[in-house]
């Protein structure tokens, strides 16, 4: 277990969800760059080190984890509202009452996410991971506040946010160390369906990242930087 990782996947959700409080006017335009680099970031971290890895124990059943954990995100997006996504709510749009179903499904979101990150070499995720949750983490603090929730209790979710994450890696920790009964012979399938919730939403953000599935100069740049620093941490570890 690496307190670095804990730290950072903590700070990325919690730092995103305080900006509600600091950042005034239209942010929208800085969270689809960071949407963009992230998203590209996860798609290519997933398809050059998870996929790989989850086939290495020869499971014939992995791809259909994969496929339960692309839908499982479907199911998860019809309450969280497609907050994973770094989508905003307005507040003269909706949530009058507290958005429980966005919270819960975006805690689980996060949990799972974080579970790749006990294999050693997947220390480039935690990054992606991160940056991933801050325009997440952003979008659910507008929608609490947009709920009427004060600043504390608002502090408070924004808290509960960020440290699923971290607990998500720990329990995995625990999972591949064979800590947790003899759950680690089905740790590929587990990240199987981690792999498809990761390709639902680095996909997603990415077909989103421009209307009409056009991408301005700075959104392609934001991309290539994403897949460019993937592909370096590739060829660095080979």
């Amino acid at each position: 277990m690496e307190a670095w990782k804990i730290i950072i996947l903590f700070l990325g959700a919690f730092l995103g969800g305080m900006a509600v409080f600091l950042l005034k006017g239209d942010n929208s335009r800085l969270l689809k760059l960071v949407l963009s680099f992230s998203g590209a970031y996860l798609f290519g971290i997933t398809v050059l080190h998870l996929v790989p890895d989850a086939y290495q124990g020869n499971d014939p059943y992995v791809g259909v984890f994969i496929l339960i954990g692309f839908l499982f995100q479907i199911i998860l997006e019809q309450f969280s509202e497609g907050i994973e996504h770094g989508h905003i709510h307005k507040p003269g749009h909706a949530h009058i009452a507290f958005p429980l179903g966005i919270l819960v499904s975006l805690c689980i979101h996060a949990f799972l996410e974080g579970m790749p990150l006990a294999e050693g070499h997947q220390d480039q995720l935690v990054y992606g991971i991160a940056l991933h949750h801050v325009p997440a983490a952003f979008a659910l603090a507008t929608v609490l506040l947009a709920s009427h929730q004060n600043k504390g209790k608002t502090i408070f979710f924004i808290v509960v946010f960020a440290v699923m994450a971290p607990a998500g890696y720990l329990f995995s920790h625990e999972l591949s160390a064979g800590g947790i009964g003899n759950l680690q012979r089905y740790y590929n399938r587990i990240m199987g369906v981690v792999i498809g919730i990761f390709l639902h939403i680095s996909t997603t953000i990415l077909f989103e990242s421009g209307s009409d599935h056009k991408f301005t100069v700075r959104k392609m740049i934001a991309v290539l930087l994403g897949v460019g620093i993937a592909l370096a941490a590739f060829f660095y570890e080979v």
